[in-house]
């Protein structure tokens, strides 16, 4: 089990001001290595943010800029899963990729906060930021500082799998989930849809870990004219499926939905399936 954690602190409001970067590659529970550096981000450095991380413009003087340190980012990051706490420095490394020309880290991003929310109940709706989990489960370490970040959102991951039972794929899976999965159970979906939607006429049921709730899922087909049912019927003209579901092998790794969907159609029942990327396409055209 691999994985790679990392944070950021930035020089002012703007996310692409990054001023030093922390990496931390966990292998088999513990950290195996780790870098860190200033980055001269060639931009103002706020009091506001001085005062929280401690880096100043003079600290960075002579440190790489983030088109120097691109090359080492990546061969950190490209192709594994990355953990970030909260969005903020998965965007930040976005940003900063685009304001200095280079290209972002090819990887998968986890964010550790919506681990936290989902293992965690005293976590799902309040409490989940970095300091306050790590105080809860015993893990020490010096907040705003980009590697001890790091590193302390990897030991979240490590606790939460350790608490779950989830292995990290099954992780990523359940981050994509509700918090509460029964909240979005079949029964609260079934929609009619709007008549003069684009796709009015169509039945449409889900299946899988999808990255929205259920509801919110579908509140969007019923608004571009999809009815919602909960099971897969003869009705059935369109099953979505969660993006990580829809590359399982054949056989019981797909869900029953997933199954006799399969079997309507080499029926010949005209009903299609699709990745819950390809249904949020098709609401933006409707």
């Amino acid at each position: 089990m691999r994985f790679v954690a990392i944070d950021v602190e930035t020089a002012n409001a703007d996310m692409a001001s990054i001023c030093s970067i922390g990496v931390a590659a966990f292998e088999d529970g513990a950290v195996a290595s780790e870098w860190y550096s200033l980055i001269d981000p060639d931009d103002f450095f706020d009091s506001i943010n001085i005062s929280i991380h401690g880096i100043s413009e003079g600290d960075v003087q002579g440190a790489p800029t983030f088109r120097d340190a691109a090359s080492e980012i990546d061969r950190f990051l490209g192709g594994q899963v990355v953990v970030t706490h909260t969005h903020f420095d998965r965007v930040a490394i976005h940003q900063a990729a685009g304001r200095w020309s280079t290209i972002a880290p090819s990887c998968t991003w986890l964010d550790s906060a919506r681990v936290a929310r989902r293992v965690w109940a005293e976590c799902a709706r309040s409490g989940y930021g970095l300091a306050n989990v790590c105080k809860m489960i015993g893990y020490t370490f010096e907040h705003h500082h980009a590697l001890e970040d790091a590193k302390a959102a990897g030991h979240v991951i490590l606790a939460a799998m350790q608490k779950s039972g989830l292995d990290l794929d099954a992780m990523q899976r359940r981050v994509l989930q509700p918090i509460n999965p029964s909240s979005s159970g079949a029964a609260s979906i079934t929609r009619d849809g709007n008549p003069d939607g684009l796709f009015a006429g169509e039945v449409i049921v889900f299946t899988g870990a999808l990255e929205i709730p259920r509801r919110e899922a579908a509140d969007l087909a019923a608004s571009v004219g999809c009815s919602v049912e909960n099971s897969v019927t003869k009705k059935t003209t369109m099953l979505v499926v969660g993006d990580m579901d829809v590359t399982k092998l054949a056989g019981h790794d797909k869900s029953s939905k997933h199954r006799k969907a399969e079997s309507l159609i080499s029926a010949g029942q005209p009903l299609r399936i699709i990745r819950e990327t390809d249904f949020k396409e098709l609401v933006a055209l409707g």
